[in-house]
């Protein structure tokens, strides 16, 4: 499976921001337009699209909060690429990529705590549950 990382840019960001998902997933994700424009007004926040076979499925956003700690605050694949395993290739790739940060110590990522398809995933990445976040989504952690 052909899956990778690019940087967004001029080339590829009307394609990002035209991904969606699913009517069902609306709420729990944020626009990819809304999260490219707090990525530029912002420091510290990394936008990647995720490719498979040389197009845009999917969108990463995560945030650098300290200097040993980063949250990934956006991770989407679009409805029509779901269910083939790309995401879960694609949190691979994020995840040793975020590694390679200097200092790093956690990774840190956020979900609905009523969402076991969720739980399991991330916690097959090495997430650990660490309680809820703003009494509303559950914090998952990854400490290195």
């Amino acid at each position: 499976m052909d899956i990778s990382l690019k940087e967004v840019d001029s080339s590829n960001y009307e394609s990002v921001c035209e991904l969606d998902v699913s009517k069902e997933q609306e709420e729990y994700v944020a626009c990819n337009m809304w999260s490219l424009v707090e990525s530029h007004y912002n420091d510290g926040y990394t936008c990647k699209a995720i490719y498979h076979n040389n197009t845009p499925v999917g969108f990463f956003m995560w945030v650098q909060e300290t200097p040993i700690k980063i949250s990934i605050w956006r991770f989407m694949i679009d409805k029509e690429q779901q269910n083939k395993g790309i995401g879960r290739v694609a949190l691979k790739l994020a995840i040793e990529t975020i590694k390679s940060t200097v200092n790093l110590k956690e990774i840190e990522i956020c979900y609905n705590p009523n969402n076991p398809v969720a739980k399991e995933f991330y916690c097959s990445f090495g997430f650990q549950e660490v309680g809820l976040d703003d009494g509303e989504d559950m914090l998952a952690l990854i400490k290195l």
